[in-house]
């Protein structure tokens, strides 16, 4: 019986885990949980059943995606994530972060776009700006 109260209780946990978030801070704690090698953990509470990504790199599918990102966690235990700014346009949320893959490297700008269904993620576009070891630009990356 305590079994079973305590796997409701783990289900109920994390039914409102995608209940009580806006789109912008399921978008966010997605992005998270796969900064830190936790993809699958992301998928399964945040993206929808029928989820595509557009990552020229690897197969459309959540496996092949999530595979890459746990894959990328192993390889490099010390990345770095910064969120910078997060837009909303109805069912589309934007992230912009800045992500290192160990402190010695200069790092990438990086843009996620995710599209929304019922509050899950079906859909994700990224694209990434390395950051030059010189700049031309006062105004910086960010």
């Amino acid at each position: 019986m305590l079994f079973l109260l305590i796997n409701m209780f783990n289900d109920f946990q994390q039914i409102n885990l995608c209940f009580m978030k806006t789109k912008k801070e399921i978008a966010l704690q997605f992005l998270n949980l796969a900064a830190k090698g936790d993809a699958r953990e992301g998928f399964e509470l945040f993206a929808g059943k029928n989820f595509i990504h557009h990552n020229v790199f690897f197969k459309g599918d959540a496996e092949s995606l999530i595979k890459a990102i746990e894959k990328n966690a192993q390889e490099n235990p010390n990345k770095i994530f910064e969120v910078k700014r997060v837009l909303q346009d109805g069912d589309l949320v934007a992230v912009h972060s800045f992500a290192k893959q160990n402190p010695n490297d200069l790092g990438v700008a990086l843009i996620h776009i995710f599209r929304f269904e019922d509050d899950k993620i079906v859909e994700v576009w990224d694209f990434g700006q390395a950051v030059p070891l010189e700049m031309k630009n006062e105004n910086g990356m960010f």
